[in-house]
């Protein structure tokens, strides 16, 4: 059967399970949900748990003991797979006698350290986590933990989600996977390779959103400049026809590779009233020795070219950047250089990460381990020059006219709201201003400096 085909039938598969199941035999049955690690895994939670809505359970409410516990798990670090255990036991804890099923990267990478926490009743890898519905033809606890999974060079389907955050804004899946390697990543051991549904589909899953009252829509994906790698399409014909959609006012590119991120999508952000000036770049390492160990598919001139090509085009976008401290082989020399070219950079905030090592990647080969001292001492040096920019970049902005989306979280009687190119903005509470996009002037900062204060 062709690849289109086995990914249609799987889809078909595991919606007709879901409307054939007796949604009596679930009916009020309570689920508690908890979810680590990235949007995407935010956006695949929302997905099953619509499923399970749909089948009679409901989401369990404060104070309550559910009847089933499903964590969403992440394994980027050893960090993350530690919170992922406290996680689970916490859970189990809270909702003592509950049917506890584990998913995501830890549960694809680590089944079996999984299935040996007391507890745990069922683990799903990567293919499988969507079956949920199809594994609760019973509830009842067994003595061992079941486990199902596939190895990596079998995922393959690709299963699209779009999905309310807990703000205001959507998070819509359009890539899964990663064919990239790099030497400290596990993400393609855990995902599988690259893929994603067409251009029409995806364009389906935004209408939708739009018909849900959405605003403002994420695009999300493990390496979504690489769409269109499994359906012969391009990314940049992609965010052209969600640009159409009628109802949706905003979109924000989410984590887009340098080399990915091409000229035509840059100078089409520009020119769209629906595109922000919003981007995240991974940079990783601004020394190419690093950059070369990490086995990354560019040098750090390209990625300035293409910093200097955003802000010749948008001055006030907002640029974030990924970089990670004390890979295997970062040498002092190599940091100080990597450091002086992230301060020559016009960028608006580094995200810093320091380097974990972890399992079957190519790093663990490379000589000259960091000290976790000295990691840390480079993280605190990259997080401070994160603020200076930061703040640099939110002067800059101060009594210049925006847009708002507020939110509708409520903090000490003040709201929150992001404008188009990702300030965060402050103004008394207004609940009739939720999920609305209103122009201000941008004044001075908060006290905490977090914001700016909307005039």
């Amino acid at each position: 059967m062709a690849d289109s085909s086995v990914v249609g039938f799987r889809i078909f598969l595991f919606y007709f399970i879901s409307v054939m199941i007796d949604q009596t035999i679930f009916k009020d049955k309570k689920v508690a949900y908890h979810t680590l690690g990235c949007k995407l895994n935010f956006a695949e939670t929302s997905t099953i748990g619509r499923t399970l809505k749909e089948n009679g359970f409901r989401t369990v409410k404060p104070g309550e003991v559910a009847d089933v516990c499903l964590i969403n798990t992440c394994s980027v670090t050893e960090v993350a797979d530690r919170k992922d255990r406290q996680a689970i036991k916490q859970m189990i804890a809270k909702h003592p006698g509950a049917y506890v099923i584990v998913i995501g990267c830890y549960a694809q990478l680590k089944p079996e350290e999984i299935a040996s926490i007391e507890g745990v009743d069922l683990v799903l890898g990567m293919q499988q986590k969507f079956d949920v519905i199809e594994h609760l033809s019973t509830l009842e606890k067994e003595m061992e933990t079941k486990v199902f999974h596939t190895q990596r060079k079998d995922i393959s389907v690709f299963f699209p989600s779009c999905t309310q955050g807990d703000r205001t804004r959507f998070f819509l899946k359009v890539q899964d996977g990663c064919d990239n390697f790099c030497s400290y990543c596990t993400v393609p051991i855990a995902r599988g390779r690259s893929r994603n549904g067409s251009i029409a589909d995806t364009v389906k899953q935004a209408v939708s959103a739009a018909e849900s009252g959405a605003k403002e829509i994420v695009i999300s994906g493990v390496n979504i400049g690489d769409f269109g790698k499994s359906t012969g399409e391009t990314f940049f014909d992609l965010i052209r026809e969600l640009d159409k959609v009628d109802g949706i006012e905003r979109y924000r590119i989410s984590s887009i590779e340098p080399d990915l991120l091409t000229d035509e999508i840059i100078e089409f952000t520009a020119k769209s009233k629906k595109f922000v000036p919003h981007f995240h770049i991974p940079l990783q390492s601004g020394c190419d020795e690093v950059l070369a160990l990490m086995k990354r598919h560019y040098k750090r001139q390209l990625f300035a070219d293409k910093v200097a090509a955003i802000k010749r085009l948008m001055p006030d976008a907002f640029i974030g950047v990924d970089v990670i401290v004390g890979t295997n082989g970062e040498s002092e020399a190599y940091f100080q250089d990597a450091l002086s070219f992230m301060e020559s950079l016009d960028v608006t905030q580094f995200h810093v990460f320091s380097y974990s090592e972890r399992p079957n990647t190519q790093a663990l080969k490379i000589e000259g381990r960091v000290p976790s001292q000295k990691k840390k001492e480079r993280s605190e040096i990259l997080h401070a020059l994160s603020e200076k920019k930061r703040l640099a970049f939110y002067e800059s902005q101060i009594g210049k006219v925006a847009t708002v989306l507020w939110e509708d979280k409520k903090t000490v009687g003040k709201m929150h709201g992001f404008t188009e190119n990702y300030i965060r903005v402050e103004c008394e509470f207004d609940r009739s201003k939720v999920n609305t996009i209103t122009e201000v002037r941008l004044g001075a900062f908060t006290e905490d400096k977090s914001a700016l204060i909307a005039e």
